[in-house]
């Protein structure tokens, strides 16, 4: 089976500080390390280098006009790109946490590398947390991915975590501030300037923390949460009206069926916030083929834009309740 998670001589090259993540993979270390002691740690201690590429034609060897992107601790060619394409170290990525981990505002938690090298990611924890409920308590972390993939975007964002089931939430788009930065390759990396246009972690977290009250204290009811679950999962080939839970597509009907068993249910039940969670924790834990390809969709792929959704759509119906 394929790992999304970069396996080198049967070792995952991931690390990890505290509890073991639920993607279960990774080699633990201490949660007082450096974001260059993670970075090692993680086997990401690695540069790439932008290097001509040639084909092979009647022995003649004719340059492409593009360039491959070489890891330098194998010789891997990790993408192909063009001249203009400027790429980001994964120590540079690693240092854009440096300041805050000295300041003692966050500590690094996991690293990785992903789809064989071509998306490195760091994720570091927020000194910062809320409960809901009294006990229901949402930690905030700052995820840096870093891809050597010709076409993918630096992608620096702020994603809290539900503790009760490490389910990785998200912000709300209807939000007026954005808790993420993307910027492509054709421009040089400017640290500084990610995190002026970023902000503080506090203010984009407190935004969460008022959305997440919201969602708790208000109620669902049978149909509502049937068209909820249909928004976010919907029945693309189905004409009829959808109108109970047997009416559903089979991945809707599954998160329907974890509103009552998923770990911190009795937290808002009967809620939005109960409802969102369900969403939250099916694409984290249950969808996809394995843990790993799991944690890749979560973070960056479909399921990340699924949550969104998720996020954007309970809001709505909290209002109109």
């Amino acid at each position: 089976m394929a790992h999304e998670v970069e396996m080198i001589d049967g070792v995952a090259q991931m690390a990890y500080a505290g509890d073991k993540p639920w993607h279960g993979l990774g080699v633990e270390v201490s949660n007082d390390l450096t974001p260059a002691q993670m970075m090692k740690k993680a086997g990401l201690d690695w540069t790439v280098e932008k290097v001509n590429s040639f084909i092979e034609v009647d022995g003649e060897r004719i340059p492409t006009g593009q360039q491959s992107l070489v890891r330098s601790s194998d010789n891997k060619i990790l993408t192909n790109v063009g001249g203009d394409w400027n790429p980001v170290q994964n120590s540079e990525a690693f240092e854009f946490f440096s300041e805050y981990v000295l300041a003692g505002d966050m500590e690094m938690n996991t690293a990785g590398s992903l789809k064989g090298g071509s998306n490195v990611f760091a994720l570091a924890k927020v000194k910062d947390s809320f409960t809901i409920l009294g006990e229901d308590q949402v930690d905030s972390y700052l995820l840096f991915s870093n891809p050597h993939q010709y076409g993918k975007a630096i992608d620096v964002r702020f994603t809290p975590i539900r503790v009760v089931c490490s389910n990785t939430l998200t912000f709300s788009l209807n939000s007026a501030s954005k808790n993420f930065v993307k910027l492509n390759h054709r421009s040089v990396f400017d640290a500084d300037q990610v995190k002026e246009t970023l902000g503080i972690a506090h203010d984009k977290f407190s935004q969460y923390k008022e959305m997440a009250e919201f969602l708790s204290t208000r109620r669902f009811t049978a149909e509502s949460l049937v068209q909820f679950y249909n928004d976010v999962f919907p029945y693309t080939h189905k004409e009829s009206e959808v109108k109970t839970v047997k009416d559903l597509s089979k991945t809707a009907r599954d998160a329907y069926e974890v509103l009552e068993t998923q770990p911190g249910a009795n937290f808002g039940e009967g809620t939005w916030w109960q409802a969102l969670n369900s969403v939250t924790y099916l694409t984290d834990h249950k969808l996809g083929r394995n843990a790993d390809t799991r944690m890749q969709s979560a973070w960056f792929g479909v399921n990340q834009s699924r949550k969104i959704k998720a996020a954007n759509k309970a809001v709505e119906y909290a209002t109109a309740s």
